[in-house]
């Protein structure tokens, strides 16, 4: 098949059309930005995706009113996009949403992915980003691929062979990048070591995104024998492998591998996963599935949020009505770890925002979305310390929270509890 332009590749999408977005450092920006000028010319088409990362010119009139955004996670650059009249949020498990493609619920006629340069026999991959393209690949109708000869060739499951694109176009184009090393700080370093304390040698590593999982990696140089089963993983990946910390020798899937399923970070990640048989890429629906995830040893799962009232009722999806991002993988993970044998599933977080309210609060926002549920909540992390919940009544569960809030809020949520208790907080 030969090349053609993004302009040309992109007449394939018709009226009425749902468009599936290859997401991550994935992004095929080519081929969105030529989708995205054909508004007024096209009509009723509805984008759906993950996470998707840099600049998208969205915000138009003839744009919205071509295009419907009908998200399954919500990343920055498409927040206020899903918040407008112009597109919604699905609420779904991340393990689920190959069920959703592979079952009719959301029929893909075009796809649109970015992908490593074919070898010898056709065959690209899906690059950094196999989790839920595998799945939308196998079932679009259509295809159309952004090659790129600076995405890396990452092995596992996600390989497709150049039959099955419909147009192609080349574009040599640097990857997206984030460093989350530069994003820390002592609060989440502190953090950090909070958590590496619970982790002990042999264990089964899930990391979330951002500063906080780096933060976590960074403080384990002196453990041994880790494993990593993750839906993704950044750079703090690395010196742990270089120094022998991660072997995956204890792990009971994927023995001897890392197993993921999207990778996001710096160049210095995108380099280490190419051609590197030591990474398996795989399908979201299986590296995320939790009885997959509870046959590894002492699964560490660390995910984040946004608010958690003092029940432990956590919210990691929105601020309030507004969806900030989505459920993601949190609950998959949350739920494996505390079935696996001598796992942990932790929430992780500063104990304030940026502009100093406090993540521990009596009652959630209004309208607020429930990711994990007090039902599922177990260690709970703070710079001020860890606890956990697990087998805690109400009463119990709002002491030890507000013992790790910060100091500055603790009056306020000591009435609450009183309020809601009928007595005072002894011993904090």
């Amino acid at each position: 098949m030969n090349y053609t332009t993004a302009e040309y590749a992109i007449q394939i999408v018709e009226s009425g059309n749902r468009v599936f977005l290859h997401g991550g450092a994935c992004t095929p920006h080519k081929l969105i930005d030529a989708l995205l000028k054909r508004a007024g010319t096209i009509n009723n088409v509805e984008l759906t995706a993950i996470s998707t990362y840099g600049h998208i010119d969205w915000d138009h009139k003839e744009i919205l009113d071509s295009f419907y955004l009908n998200s399954m996670f919500v990343s920055d650059n498409m927040r206020a996009w899903v918040n407008s009249s112009g597109g919604d949020y699905i609420p779904v498990f991340l393990s689920e949403i190959p069920q959703l493609f592979n079952q009719g619920y959301l029929p893909i006629d075009v796809a649109l992915l970015q992908v490593s340069p074919p070898d010898a026999h056709g065959y690209c991959t899906l690059g950094t980003s196999a989790d839920i393209a595998i799945s939308a690949a196998r079932n679009a109708k259509k295809i159309i691929a952004q090659v790129n000869p600076r995405m890396p060739r990452v092995l596992g499951e996600g390989i497709i062979h150049v039959s099955r694109f419909n147009a192609m176009i080349w574009e040599d184009a640097e990857l997206f990048e984030v460093n989350y090393a530069d994003r820390s700080d002592a609060v989440t370093e502190k953090i950090g070591q909070e958590i590496a304390a619970l982790i002990e040698d042999g264990s089964t590593l899930q990391m979330g995104i951002g500063t906080i999982p780096d933060a976590v990696l960074g403080a384990l140089s002196t453990h041994k024998n880790l494993g990593v089963h993750t839906e993704m993983f950044s750079d703090g990946i690395i010196p742990l492998v270089e120094k022998g910390v991660i072997t995956n020798e204890n792990k009971k899937v994927v023995r001897g591998k890392i197993a993921t399923s999207f990778v996001l970070g710096t160049r210095k990640v995108y380099d280490f996963v190419d051609n590197n048989p030591y990474v398996n890429c795989m399908d979201i629906a299986f590296i995320n599935d939790v009885d997959v995830i509870r046959r590894n040893p002492k699964v560490v799962a660390i995910n984040s949020a946004i608010e958690i009232d003092i029940t432990g009722q956590v919210c990691a999806d929105s601020i309030g009505t507004y969806q900030y991002s989505g459920i993601g993988g949190q609950m998959d993970f949350m739920r494996g770890a505390a079935l696996s044998e001598g796992g942990k599933p932790i929430i992780a977080m500063p104990s304030v925002t940026s502009k100093g309210i406090s993540r521990i609060v009596p009652l959630l926002k209004e309208g607020a979305g429930v990711v994990t549920t007090r039902g599922h909540i177990h260690y709970v992390a703070t710079e001020y310390g860890t606890v956990n919940l697990y087998g805690k009544n109400m009463e119990q569960r709002a002491r030890l929270l507000i013992g790790i809030a910060h100091p500055g809020h603790r009056t306020t949520l000591e009435k609450a509890y009183y309020e809601r208790f009928g007595s005072m907080i002894k011993g904090l």
